[in-house]
């Protein structure tokens, strides 16, 4: 079980059937501002893949996947970490051009992740992807879709709050943007965590750029995968929640790697034999489009706009027993 942290005097302002009906609101808005403000189609995606395709998400490397095999064939199969890989190849096949994109309903189980206010091993998100040219692999282009994909949680938050009075709280609509070695130049002597903390603080809204890439004190702010996202060209959305007194992570994205940024980070984590996947061979030789994409947590989203002291408040998921009791005695109702 991972670090809890329970708010003083807490009490969700929404009740279990009120929260149920609130969560279906918060989803089927902000979807619907996100296709909008990013140009996406709605598409349906896998929840296993063949495992071994190259196609499911290694995430940082080490976390293991649920894997089976078919009865049938005896085919071992994987249950999806992420759909970073899926999507580009979906965009390929689909016949997608630039300024065009997909988003999905991502379901996958995590069996490492840590389980605590914001982490569970059953994760939902928005995935989404969108072709972009040669021209906007920038940190320009990156930047002004940050500010769209803000832009449509600004609006669902004004949505709920209209629809429920009692969520009082308010999301800064400016993102400040800054990279992870210059935020360790701000905060040497914190951890990575707490200069995440510290920042979102002072501006509510931040975008942390460039994660994966080595800093100069010999870490990593945080692990990324080495064939998605483009180190140079991605980031995380952290906004500044009140109900948790911390920052809360809900988009990882980024513009995702082409022939030379693929070579050199696979050629950095040592991962040079994933070359041998259709995938990383469609990238190196141009194939596949060029794009930009990532993931929002359902989960996290409904938890941050609903006021929410745990992600079991808004999801059904596995816990541990002495966690549910924990909660349950502070006011926190796991649905």
């Amino acid at each position: 079980m991972g670090e809890l942290f329970i708010p003083d005097g807490y009490k969700s302002a929404l009740s279990l059937r009120e929260t149920q009906h609130a969560i279906k609101y918060v989803k089927d808005t902000f979807q619907k501002a996100l296709a909008f403000a990013v140009t996406l189609d709605r598409v349906t995606a896998p929840l296993i893949v063949r495992k071994d395709s190259g196609i499911n998400d290694d995430l940082n490397g080490v976390e293991r996947k649920v894997d089976f095999d078919i009865r049938l064939d005896g085919t071992e199969a994987e249950v999806v970490q992420s759909l970073a890989k899926w999507k580009r190849m979906a965009l390929y096949r689909y016949g997608y051009r630039a300024g065009e994109g997909i988003y999905t309903d991502m379901n996958a189980i995590r069996r490492d992740d840590e389980m605590d206010n914001t982490h569970s091993i059953y994760v939902d998100q928005w995935d989404w992807e969108k072709v972009i040219t040669r021209d906007q692999r920038t940190v320009e282009y990156l930047k002004e879709t940050v500010v769209s994909i803000v832009k449509a949680i600004v609006y669902t938050k004004r949505q709920v709050r209209m629809r429920y009075p009692a969520l009082s709280a308010r999301v800064c609509e400016e993102p400040f943007f800054i990279t992870t070695q210059e935020l360790l130049d701000m905060y040497p002597d914190m951890t990575a965590k707490q200069r995440e903390r510290a920042i979102t603080k002072e501006y509510g809204t931040v975008f942390l750029m460039q994660i994966g890439k080595m800093l100069s004190n010999g870490e990593k702010h945080d692990g990324r995968a080495p064939d998605y996202d483009d180190w140079e060209l991605n980031g995380d959305i952290l906004f500044w929640d009140d109900v948790l007194d911390n920052a809360i992570e809900i988009s990882s994205m980024g513009i995702r790697v082409d022939a030379e940024s693929l070579k050199s980070q696979l050629a950095a984590c040592g991962a040079e034999d994933r070359m041998r996947f259709d995938y990383h061979k469609m990238i190196a030789d141009g194939t596949l489009p060029l794009t930009i994409g990532g993931g929002i947590g359902q989960s996290r989203l409904c938890m941050f706009l609903l006021e929410k002291a745990h992600v079991g408040e808004v999801q059904n998921s596995v816990w541990p027993e002495e966690m549910i009791k924990v909660c349950k005695k502070n006011g926190i109702n796991f649905l």
